[in-house]
C-alpha cells in the first residue's frame, strides 16, 4: 500500500491532487497507528478488542486511503468492464474495512458459547490475561455493549452501501457487494476452521438491507422515507437469523433510534449529492499534465 502511494505521488498517474492527498493522508494515518498500537501493547499488554483507539486509527487510515483510490480510479480509468470491476473491488475493500470492527462480536459470541460448553477455542494465554485483568469471560469476549453491533452494521455498514450504490451507479451494486462480502467471509471461514481457527458468525442480515437499498435508489425513493423501512428489514432479518442460527448480542430496544438515525444519515447523503461540494468532488483537480480525467467522468448518483 505504501509503495503504491509513493509511486502515485512521484508519477502523478491515475490520480488528481485531491485523490492523491486523500491517499497520502490515509497512509500517514495508518503508519502513525502502527507505533501507537505497539506502544499500547507495551503499556497495556494484550489488546484483542477491535474497538481500541489504536485499532480504530488503522481502520480510519485505511478508509481514507481507499476513498482516494476510489476517486482516482473513478475519474481516470478508461470506461469498460475492467473499470467497473475494479471500482466494485475497491468498494468491496472499503465495505470490508468498515465492517471489520464488528467481527469481534461475531467471533466472540461463538467463542463464549464454546467456553461455556467446556471446549474453549481461546488460547490459554488469552484466558490467563483475562483472569489477570479481572475480566469475566463474557466481558472479555464481548467487550462492547449489545447496541454496538446493530448500530454499526446499519448506520455505518449499510450507509456505505448507499453511497456505493449512488457512486457506482449499477442497479444491484449494494446487493452484489454484500453477497460477495458474505461469500468471501464464508470461504475464509471454511479455510480457517479447517486449520483449527475459531469460527465466526456471518452478518447475513445485511443482505436484506442491501437489496432494499438498491431498490430504493433505483426507484428514487428519498433516504428520509426509505431509511426506516430498510433498517427495519435488517432487524427483521436479524431476528430470523437468531431464530434459525446465532447472531451477536443485539439490544432490540435501540431499534427505533437506529432506524431513525439511519434515515437521517441517508437523507444527509441525498442532500450532499445535490450540493456544489459534491459537484466539485466529481470534478478532477489535475496534479499535472499526466492526470487527465476520462470524458464524461463518473455516473451521476
Amino acid at each position: 500500500m505504501v509503495a503504491l502511494v509513493v509511486v502515485h505521488s512521484r508519477s502523478g498517474r491515475g490520480v488528481d491532487r485531491r485523490a492523491l492527498r486523500w491517499m497520502q493522508v490515509g497512509t500517514a494515518t495508518f503508519l502513525v497507528a502502527v507505533p501507537v498500537d505497539i506502544i499500547n501493547h507495551r503499556v497495556n499488554g494484550l489488546d484483542i478488542t477491535s474497538w481500541s483507539p489504536s485499532h480504530v486509527l488503522l481502520y480510519v487510515g485505511t478508509g481514507i486511503m481507499l476513498a482516494g483510490a476510489i476517486r482516482g480510479w473513478w475519474l481516470y480509468a478508461a470506461p469498460g468492464r475492467v473499470r467497473t470491476a475494479v471500482h466494485l473491488g475497491l468498494w468491496l475493500f472499503f465495505l470490508e474495512n468498515v465492517l471489520f470492527p464488528n467481527q469481534h462480536q461475531e467471533y466472540g459470541v461463538l467463542s463464549l458459547a464454546a467456553y461455556r460448553d467446556g471446549h474453549t477455542t481461546a488460547e490459554q494465554q488469552l484466558l490467563d490475561f483475562a483472569a489477570g485483568q479481572g475480566s469475566s469471560p463474557t466481558s472479555f469476549m464481548l467487550p462492547v455493549p449489545p447496541w454496538v453491533h446493530p448500530a454499526w452494521l446499519v448506520c455505518v455498514g449499510l450507509l456505505t452501501l448507499v453511497v456505493a450504490r449512488k457512486v457506482v451507479g449499477l442497479r444491484w451494486t449494494a446487493t452484489l457487494l454484500t453477497a460477495t462480502y458474505l461469500g468471501y467471509r464464508a470461504v475464509v471461514w471454511g479455510l480457517l476452521a479447517a486449520t483449527g481457527f475459531p469460527p465466526s458468525v456471518l452478518p447475513v442480515m445485511l443482505l436484506a438491507g442491501a437489496v432494499l437499498v438498491d431498490c430504493a435508489v433505483t426507484w428514487r425513493v428519498p433516504g428520509w422515507a426509505a431509511g426506516v423501512p430498510v433498517a427495519a428489514a435488517v432487524f427483521a432479518a436479524a431476528f430470523v437469523q437468531e431464530f434459525v442460527a446465532v447472531i451477536p448480542p443485539w439490544q432490540w430496544s435501540v431499534a427505533p433510534v437506529v432506524w431513525i438515525g439511519f434515515a437521517v444519515l441517508w437523507g444527509v447523503v441525498d442532500r450532499v449529492g445535490r450540493t456544489g461540494r459534491w459537484a466539485r468532488w466529481r470534478a478532477p483537480l489535475a496534479l499535472d499534465h499526466r492526470a487527465a480525467a476520462v470524458a464524461g467522468g463518473a455516473p451521476a448518483p
